[in-house]
């Protein structure tokens, strides 16, 4: 099991560019259980999760081929109905072959999901659009089975604009019959993102990007190119990685209109952000100690729950109290137990986190719990004093491609070992 070791406490220098967004890829991938000729979608992650979404859609008869960050699909011939646990107990996005199949062959079978150990993150949203639309939706031994001869399109009301659960109903109205029309969805770009690409297929898709989507059903789509966008959240990570480091970096690849909250939360702390004059990233400059602020995370385009284990390690180092909200899971605090190892003073009270900045952080040895939280750590260590060793990154690999070496290029000292046993 890999461990990352991190040397602090030396400001990041130089410049780095943003991959492929992790969360746009994986439902663009997984549209292509819609069928419809060859898709060839560049830009993409060469990440744990899409290595293994790449391995689910192979076992369900997907033709798959890689080629760097190139990935060609071609689905003719999927017959499979079955997403087995093997490969969904690791990786929550797996729930986005259900939509796909379902529509496309009228069955879906697909183990309930995993992935981050972050609290609750139920489907039922998802099983209870797919019934409005006519599935026949039973829970049994861990597994969704859902029939449909064919979808029919119908209007849906989200309790909650749940991520996956509009991508899920998007994909599955596609090919469905008549008109559905999605109400009070989410308005991630990565969303917006999907759309395009099934657009680009011959989806009949109005709204994206807005909380109220409308699907014309197509009886196929057909084959399409496409470049997945920049990953916002890597994007944020090494912005505040530039601000708690007290450095001077360009992020090449970052869209600055979608982390508009965040970058006004880290200018709240002092930092300053310029947006690159060609509109394709942001320099990032702190030469003051950071402030304290209050951060509360909501669905987009609020502040992502994704950044926030690394806005509290910013809030860790910045002077005075901070006050981080999380309304989005209620598991999302497993990094402070890590981060009070490093010296930070965090005090938790049900869905708020009170951070009261120190002078400095001091090398630990910590272990991530899940994705973004060891993102959090690996920012922490960044600014600590001596040596920090963040173990279980394999956490890390599910959303972050080479983070080592693009810290590597900034003057980090931040280094991949082999754990001892």
């Amino acid at each position: 099991m890999d461990q990352i070791k991190i040397i602090g406490g030396s400001p990041l220098h130089g410049v780095v560019e943003i991959g492929g967004a992790k969360n746009a890829a994986l439902p663009i991938l997984a549209a292509s259980l819609l069928g419809g000729g060859e898709c060839i979608i560049d830009h993409v992650p060469q990440v744990r999760d899409l290595i293994t979404m790449a391995k689910l859609l192979e076992l369900l008869g997907v033709n798959v081929q890689t080629e760097g960050g190139r990935v060609m699909l071609e689905a003719s011939h999927v017959q499979s109905i079955e997403a087995p646990y093997d490969l969904v107990k690791t990786m929550r996005a797996s729930i986005l072959a259900l939509g796909p199949l379902l529509t496309r062959l009228g069955e879906a079978k697909v183990s309930l999901p995993g992935g981050c150990a972050i609290g609750t993150r139920p489907v039922n949203l998802h099983l209870k659009g797919l019934a409005m639309m006519g599935a026949e939706v039973q829970v049994d031994h861990g597994y969704i089975h859902a029939k449909a001869r064919r979808l029919k399109g119908a209007r849906i009301d989200l309790d909650f604009p749940t991520v996956t659960g509009t991508e899920n109903l998007i994909m599955a109205a596609c090919l469905a019959e008549g008109t559905t029309s999605l109400h009070h969805v989410a308005r991630e770009p990565e969303i917006a993102d999907l759309c395009a690409f099934l657009t680009k297929r011959g989806a009949k898709i109005l709204g994206a990007g807005t909380d109220t989507i409308t699907i014309e059903g197509v009886s196929e789509l057909h084959g399409a190119k496409h470049e997945v966008m920049p990953d916002r959240v890597e994007a944020g990570t090494f912005v505040m990685a530039g601000a708690i480091t007290g450095g001077d970096i360009t992020v090449k690849g970052c869209v600055t209109d979608h982390l508009g909250n965040v970058f006004t939360k880290i200018q709240e702390m002092g930092v300053e952000l310029t947006e690159n004059s060609d509109g394709n990233g942001v320099r990032v400059r702190c030469s003051a100690p950071l402030k304290a602020v209050e951060v509360k995370t909501l669905p987009y385009p609020g502040f992502p729950t994704d950044l926030q284990a690394q806005m509290m390690a910013l809030m860790s180092v910045a002077e005075g109290t901070s006050i981080l909200t999380e309304t989005i899971f209620e598991g999302r605090f497993l990094h402070v137990p890590e981060l009070h190892r490093m010296g930070a003073s965090i005090e938790i009270d049900g869905p708020h986190a009170v951070v009261k900045g120190t002078a400095s952080l001091t090398g630990a040895e910590v272990m991530a719990s899940d994705l973004r939280a060891s993102a959090g750590l690996v920012l922490a260590g960044l600014a600590a004093e001596g040596e920090t060793t963040v173990s279980r990154v394999y956490h890390l690999d599910r959303g972050y491609e080479r983070l080592e070496e693009k810290f590597g290029t900034l003057g980090a000292q931040v280094q991949r070992v082999r754990e001892v046993v």
